[in-house]
C-alpha cells in the first residue's frame, strides 16, 4: 500500500533542492529502472503486478495499483514501475583523463530533454564522462532521467566550474579543447585527435565567452543547403553529429 507521506516525498523529488535534501532521484519504466538497478541499489521500488521482477533480489519492493502508481508518477502514462535511487557520488573532475578519452563538456544546457538525449548519445558513442557547468540543468530531474532511456546508468555526470576544470586540464596535461561554434571551421575538414574535451553550448546563446576563449579548435557543422536555411541545429543533434565524426576518425585511424 502506498502511504501518503511516501507519495508526498516522491512528488517533492521533482525539485532539485529536495533531491539533494533526501539524496534521491526518480526513474520510471522497466528499461530505466532495470538498467539503473544493475549499477545502483535502489532505495525503494514501486511496481504493479505487470512488472517483470528481476532475477536478483531487490529489497523494499512496494506493490501498488495502477491508480497508486499514477499518483506518484511524473509521466502522463505511467510504466509499471518507479524506482527511488540514491544520487551517485560524483567523480573528482581533476582526475579525468582527457588525453586518453573524449569527454563531453556541457555549457549551460537548459532543456532537460536535450540533456537526457545527450547522455543517451554519450552512452551510444562510448563516452563515459560528461562534465557540466553549474548552469546546466540537473541530470537527475525526472524529465532528464526519462530522456536518457536508462543510459544514465552508464555515463558519469560531473557538475563543476567548467572554465576552471578545462583550464587546469589544458595547462596541466595539454588536453585539447574543441567546441562547436557558428563561426568555426568545417568539422569534416579539421584534424580531430579523438581525445580531449568537446564543448557544447547553451541552446540559445551557444558557448559562453569565457569558454570560447579557451577553445583550441572551433568547429562548425556546415549546412549543405544553398540560400535560405535553418538558423541552427538543436544542441542534441549537433552533439550527435560531432560525436559521430570524432568516432569515425578514430575508427579510420585504427584501421
Amino acid at each position: 500500500m502506498l502511504e501518503k507521506a511516501t507519495a508526498k516525498l516522491i512528488k517533492s523529488l521533482e525539485y532539485k533542492k529536495y533531491r539533494k535534501r533526501h539524496n534521491l532521484f526518480v526513474a520510471e519504466g522497466p528499461k530505466a529502472v532495470g538498467d539503473l538497478m544493475k549499477r545502483i541499489t535502489p532505495a525503494k521500488v514501486f511496481a504493479t503486478h505487470e512488472w517483470k521482477r528481476p532475477e536478483w533480489p531487490v529489497a523494499d519492493i512496494v506493490d501498488v495499483t495502477d491508480s497508486e502508481l499514477s499518483k506518484i508518477s511524473f509521466l502522463q502514462h505511467p510504466q509499471q514501475v518507479l524506482g527511488l535511487f540514491p544520487l551517485p557520488q560524483e567523480r573528482d573532475a581533476s582526475k579525468l583523463d582527457p588525453q586518453n578519452e573524449l569527454i563531453l563538456a556541457l555549457d549551460g544546457i537548459q532543456d532537460p530533454g536535450n540533456l537526457g538525449t545527450i547522455i543517451r548519445l554519450a552512452d551510444w558513442f562510448g563516452i563515459e564522462t560528461i562534465v557540466c557547468s553549474h548552469e546546466t540543468t540537473d541530470a537527475y530531474g525526472p524529465k532528464a532521467v526519462q530522456a536518457t532511456m536508462g543510459s544514465l546508468a552508464r555515463v558519469d555526470i560531473i557538475y563543476t566550474d567548467l572554465c576552471e576544470t578545462l583550464r587546469k586540464h589544458h595547462n596541466g596535461t595539454g588536453a585539447k579543447i574543441y567546441g562547436t561554434v557558428l563561426d568555426g571551421e568545417n568539422i569534416y575538414a579539421k584534424k580531430l585527435d579523438g581525445c580531449g574535451f568537446l564543448v557544447m553550448g547553451n541552446e540559445g546563446n551557444g558557448i559562453s565567452e569565457p569558454l570560447r576563449a579557451q577553445l583550441d579548435e572551433r568547429l562548425l557543422i556546415p549546412c549543405f543547403r544553398q540560400g535560405e536555411h535553418a538558423e541552427s541545429l538543436n544542441v542534441a543533434i549537433a552533439t550527435a553529429i560531432a560525436c559521430s565524426e570524432f568516432r569515425r576518425r578514430r575508427a579510420i585511424k585504427k584501421d
